[in-house]
């Protein structure tokens, strides 16, 4: 393994159901909205990074009564081989961290919304980094 993730924490969560009629048509309206991931980094100190999944659902433009749900959970990780190139240290960041953090990260979002009272909530429970960033790659 050429990298280590020191520590893992909740950096951000925003989750707001504005009124009744957000959460009464929920349920209805849940298959209106897109699941989106956004990853970023940035350089912590010398030899380590910061990695944060941002993880949110996105209404679509039918949906009337909107919430707002958006956790961003971060990871601090030490590259262990510093002879990897680019591509390989890119992958690192997009695709192992994030496997690695996401079962948390889904535990923790589905969490939300049952103490919200919303139990139904269908939210991939694995996702495939890899083939994510290997179509966002294609030539």
């Amino acid at each position: 393994m050429s990298y280590k993730i020191h520590s893992r924490f909740i950096k951000d969560i925003s989750f707001e159901i504005p009124n009744v009629q957000a959460f009464a048509m929920l349920e209805s309206e849940i298959s209106k909205y897109n699941l989106n991931f956004d990853i970023k980094s940035a350089p912590f100190k010398k030899n380590l990074i910061e990695i944060n999944v941002i993880l949110k659902i996105v209404p679509g433009q039918n949906v009337k009564h909107k919430i707002l749900a958006e956790i961003n959970y971060t990871a601090l990780v030490s590259i262990e081989d510093s002879s990897l190139d680019k591509k390989a240290l890119e992958r690192i960041i997009l695709v192992k961290v994030p496997t690695d953090i996401y079962p948390t990260l889904y535990e923790t979002f589905v969490y939300l919304f049952k103490q919200a009272g919303i139990n139904t909530i269908q939210i991939e429970k694995e996702v495939n980094f890899g083939k994510l960033y290997d179509e966002k790659n294609k030539p």
